[in-house]
C-alpha cells in the first residue's frame, strides 16, 4: 500500500483563482425558466429583504369573469324560477306565481351577479354586504323593469302585428321578446355596478346586460316550441337569460377595460382585477378593493393604486417590489411586475393612440 506521503502536494496560486469564472446570475426579480417550463420571479441569490420567488401559474377558467358571472347569473335566474314555478299557472294568469316570476328571476339574477366576484375572491364579509344590497336593489328594479319590459313588449308587438305578423312562430315575434327582455339585462347591469359603487362598471354592466338578456329573450320562444312543456321551457329560457346576461357582462368588461392587474402567481392566479376607481386599495383586510388572503406577511392595507389621468401610481405601506426593486411611490408602466408577499401581478393598460 503506497504511503500518502509519496503523493505530490496540491498547490493553488492567486493566478489560478483569478482565472476561475463564475456563472452569470439572473438580475434580481427577473423571470427565470425552470426545467418544467414554468416561470419564476426572483432567484436563490436574492437578498433576504428582496422579493420572494414566485412561480407564474396557469390561470383557471373558473377565475375568468365571463365564466363565474355566467354561472352566477344562471344559478340566480334558476333560483327565482324555482321559487315561483310551483305556483305558476299556464291557464290562470292571476296567481302570484305568474305575477312574481319575472321580477323574482331578475332579483335573484342581480343577487348572483352582485356576489359572484366576492365569492371568487374568498371574501365572505364582502359577499354578505353586496348580496344584501343586490337583493334590495334587485327587488325594486325587478318590479320597475318588469313594467317597462311589458310596455316595450306591447309596443313592439303592435308594430309587428301591423306588419302582418300573426304567429308566435315568426322570428319577428322572437325578436320582439328579445328587445323586451333586454330591459331586464339593464336592471342586472345597473345592480352589478352599483354594488361595487363604480360608474364604469355600471356602464359596462348595462351594455353587457342588454346584449345577453336580448339574446336570451330572442331564443325563449324557439326553446318553448322545442321542449313543448311549459315548466321546462321556462326553466331553460330563464336559465339562459341569466347565463347569457352574466357571460355578456364579463366579455364586455374584459373587452373594454382600460387598466388592470393580472394575477400571475398566488391563490387567485389567472384572475384579473380591472382598475375602475381613482384609488384601489390592496391588503389582507376584506374591506380592501383587492383582498389578498392566506399570507400573514401582507398588512391589512398594504398598498394602493392611484389613477391620475393617464398615469397610474403605486403607493406602498408594506414591502412591495416592482420588477424586482423595492417601491414606495412609483409610476407604473404597462408590463411591470408587482410582487406583494406570495402574490405576483402584471400591470397592464390599453395602448393609447
Amino acid at each position: 500500500m503506497a504511503s500518502t506521503e509519496d503523493k505530490p502536494t496540491l498547490k493553488i496560486t492567486l493566478d489560478d483563482l483569478a482565472s476561475v469564472e463564475l456563472p452569470a446570475q439572473a438580475p434580481r426579480g427577473a423571470m427565470v425558466a425552470t426545467a418544467t417550463g414554468t416561470k419564476q420571479y426572483g432567484n436563490i441569490a436574492t437578498p433576504a429583504d428582496g422579493p420572494a420567488v414566485a412561480v407564474e401559474e396557469k390561470g383557471s377558467v373558473f377565475l375568468q369573469g365571463w365564466f363565474y358571472l355566467g354561472a352566477a347569473g344562471l344559478l340566480g335566474a334558476l333560483m327565482g324560477w324555482g321559487i315561483c314555478e310551483p305556483f305558476f299557472s299556464d291557464a290562470n294568469r292571476h296567481t302570484w306565481g305568474d305575477f312574481l316570476m319575472l321580477p323574482m328571476v331578475v332579483m335573484f339574477t342581480c343577487l348572483g351577479l352582485g356576489v359572484a366576484e366576492s365569492i371568487v375572491e374568498r371574501s365572505g364579509k364582502k359577499a354578505v354586504i353586496r348580496g344584501l344590497l343586490a337583493l334590495a336593489l334587485g327587488a325594486v328594479f325587478g318590479f320597475i323593469f318588469d313594467i317597462v319590459a311589458n310596455m316595450v313588449f306591447g309596443i313592439s308587438n303592435a308594430i309587428i302585428y301591423s306588419m302582418g305578423v300573426q304567429s308566435a312562430k315568426n322570428p319577428a315575434f322572437w325578436l320582439s321578446r328579445g328587445i323586451a327582455w333586454a330591459v331586464f339585462g339593464v336592471a342586472a347591469g345597473v345592480v352589478y355596478g352599483l354594488v361595487d359603487r363604480s360608474g364604469s362598471k355600471t356602464k359596462y354592466g348595462i351594455f353587457g346586460g342588454l346584449i345577453g338578456a336580448g339574446l336570451g329573450g330572442t331564443v325563449f320562444d324557439p326553446i318553448s316550441f322545442a321542449t313543448r312543456t311549459g315548466s321546462v321551457s321556462r326553466a331553460v329560457g330563464f336559465g339562459l337569460l341569466g347565463l347569457a346576461t352574466g357571460v355578456a357582462i364579463g366579455i364586455v368588461e374584459s373587452a373594454l377595460k382600460d387598466r388592470w392587474l393580472y394575477v400571475a402567481s398566488g391563490p387567485l392566479a389567472g384572475k384579473q382585477f380591472i382598475l375602475y376607481k381613482p384609488l384601489t386599495t390592496i391588503g389582507s383586510s376584506q374591506g380592501c378593493d383587492i383582498y389578498l388572503f392566506k399570507d400573514p406577511s401582507i398588512l391589512p392595507q398594504h398598498g394602493a393604486i392611484e389613477m391620475r389621468g393617464a398615469q397610474t401610481f403605486l403607493r406602498s405601506e408594506g414591502p412591495i417590489f416592482v420588477s424586482g426593486a423595492p417601491a414606495r411611490m412609483r409610476a407604473l408602466q404597462s408590463g411591470d411586475l408587482i410582487q406583494i408577499g406570495r402574490y405576483a401581478f402584471h400591470f397592464r393598460e390599453r395602448q393609447r393612440n
